[in-house]
């Protein structure tokens, strides 16, 4: 069955004669009885009674008339929601991140959004790895910032930026006057992470080789209570260099580099496959990689 031929039996219904239910219809009358009768024999019941005195409903038809005006309001409605989509001239982008990226890239990025995009309204939730995936998959999502490698069936992935990390030591660690460590030296360290839920802590451990079975770590609710935690010389960390810009500038903290080769991170947005967004995320990819060197630092 068809919308049309749905309403020409709720047409019929309330005009209790298939003339004027046709003209009403802009139909021949033929052509509108044929469609009831099709509409009829798919279903296997009589909607409509015929006889001399005109027509009338059945009990069933009854049923299917009160449904068929619930589906035709139902279609209505979604024909709203895409004028006034059209109107507003608005998107709305529904857009997840982890969280070792969002509170360092958002302050940034949407000032940018608004001023570059004005198209895109943007609703933004901070999320581990793993649920961010279930969200895209779900459709609760269109897209997510995440960290490489992200390799899932039926979704693309566009770089953002390549993330180098760094090293925080308390102003009383023995490294404090150092400006660069080498990775091994981790081994003997007790390191500062976010737990194991965190895609970052499993990052940090493969980037470092310094970092083995044998080292000392200790799990962390955040990058903020990690990083208070290294004030108070309770261990050392490794964070994104985004979190240790200017901004987030610490008098007990030293910041150290990494000798070559320095261990990173690829930033990057996953997005369903053929989504009807992709030139919003395209805009949105193009406006971060414009300021990356705000976001992560010369």
């Amino acid at each position: 069955m068809t919308l049309s031929e749905l309403r020409f039996v709720v047409s019929v219904a309330h005009e209790k004669n298939f003339r004027r239910a046709a003209t009403k219809s802009f139909v021949s009358q033929p052509a509108l009885s044929l469609a009831i009768k099709k509409i009829e024999n798919e279903l296997g019941v009589l909607i409509f009674e015929r006889n001399r005195m005109g027509i009338a409903l059945t009990p069933v038809g009854e049923l299917i008339v009160n449904q068929a005006e619930k589906v035709l309001e139902e279609v209505d409605k979604i024909k709203e929601i895409s004028a006034r989509e059209k109107t507003t001239q608005h998107t709305s982008v529904k857009l997840g991140l982890i969280y070792s990226v969002a509170p360092y890239l958002l302050p940034s990025i949407i000032p940018i959004l608004k001023k570059n995009v004005p198209d895109i309204s943007l609703e933004a939730e901070e999320d581990i790895t793993i649920n961010l995936i279930k969200k895209l998959k779900d459709g609760y999502l269109d897209a997510a910032i995440i960290a490489l490698p992200f390799d899932i069936a039926g979704f693309d992935t566009q770089i953002l930026y390549d993330e180098p990390f760094k090293v925080l030591v308390s102003s009383k660690h023995k490294w404090s006057k150092n400006k660069e460590i080498n990775a091994k030296q981790l081994i003997n360290e007790k390191i500062l992470l976010l737990d194991n839920t965190h895609c970052f802590s499993m990052q940090v451990r493969e980037a470092c080789p310094g970092i083995s079975d044998n080292t000392e770590v200790q799990a962390g609710t955040s990058l903020e209570t990690i990083r208070n935690m290294v004030a108070s010389n309770l261990g050392i960390s490794i964070l994104p260099k985004s979190a240790t810009t200017k901004n987030y500038k610490n008098d007990e903290i030293n910041i150290l580099s990494f000798e070559r080769p320095v261990p990173f991170r690829k930033v990057a947005m996953a997005y369903r496959q053929g989504s009807s967004k992709k030139l919003f995320f395209d805009s949105i990819v193009n406006s971060i990689t414009g300021i990356k060197e705000k976001i992560i630092g010369s």
